[in-house]
């Protein structure tokens, strides 16, 4: 089981940006797809970007235009690049990982605060 850990949270104004980071412990050539979700206090995890080993994206509808994900192997890194971020875009963010086996890993979490 690959091992994921997420950085770049922060508080940030309504209206401004924030790169998250998703670094796993080995490759991730052969975990697809590799995602992000996000829990807000008091709801229900929610699936915020997917990206497939071939480069196919999927989005929420809440994020689409506005967050961009992107993969790079060299890294074993997966990115969210969050635009024009809203005070509703405030939870936990976490990285989610499935290889071809069907194991999934997740990582702990980094929290997004966007103050209006």
């Amino acid at each position: 089981q690959v091992q994921l850990v997420e950085s770049g949270g922060g508080l940030v104004q309504a209206g401004g940006s924030l790169r998250l980071s998703c670094t796993a412990s080995g490759s991730i050539g052969n975990l697809n797809p590799m995602g992000w979700y996000r829990q807000a206090p008091g709801k229900e995890r929610e699936l915020v970007a997917l990206i497939f080993t071939g480069g196919r994206t999927n989005y929420a509808d809440s994020v689409k235009g506005r967050f961009t994900i992107s993969r790079d192997n060299a890294k074993n890194t997966v990115y969210l690049q969050m635009n024009s971020l809203k005070s509703e875009d405030t939870a936990v963010y976490c990285c989610r990982a499935q290889n071809w086996g069907g194991v999934v890993s997740w990582g702990k979490g980094t929290l997004v605060t966007v103050s209006s």
